[in-house]
């Protein structure tokens, strides 16, 4: 949900990942996000090497503070799936997409 993402965000308590493709953030993206498009291959890297490509830390299996999210929903269901597989079982997504972010957030 909306508000509680900008609860998380207000208090800096939140890993927000956006796992559109690049050219897809030109439009703009929720302040604070990291673009992971592929995040199998991401979170697959070790923490030096996830810190190396995308300048943050590499979220904890355990962190609940891991959010993703993509333009409405679709992808982030899909990344979130691949990172509970991989063990992120607190992992959570952001339904709304950036569709819904720009709809409620004024410009």
């Amino acid at each position: 949900r909306r508000g509680q993402l900008k609860e998380m965000m207000s208090t800096g308590s939140v890993q927000l990942f956006d796992v559109r493709e690049p050219e897809e953030l030109e439009a703009g993206f929720i302040p604070g996000a990291t673009n992971i498009p592929y995040v199998e291959q991401a979170l697959r890297l070790n923490p030096h090497q996830f810190r190396e490509r995308y300048g943050v830390p590499k979220p904890g299996l355990e962190d609940s503070d891991f959010v993703l999210y993509c333009q409405r929903g679709v992808r982030s269901l899909t990344a979130l799936e691949t990172a509970k597989d991989l063990g992120y079982s607190k992992a959570r997504h952001y339904a709304g997409g950036y569709n819904e972010w720009i709809q409620l957030e004024p410009q």
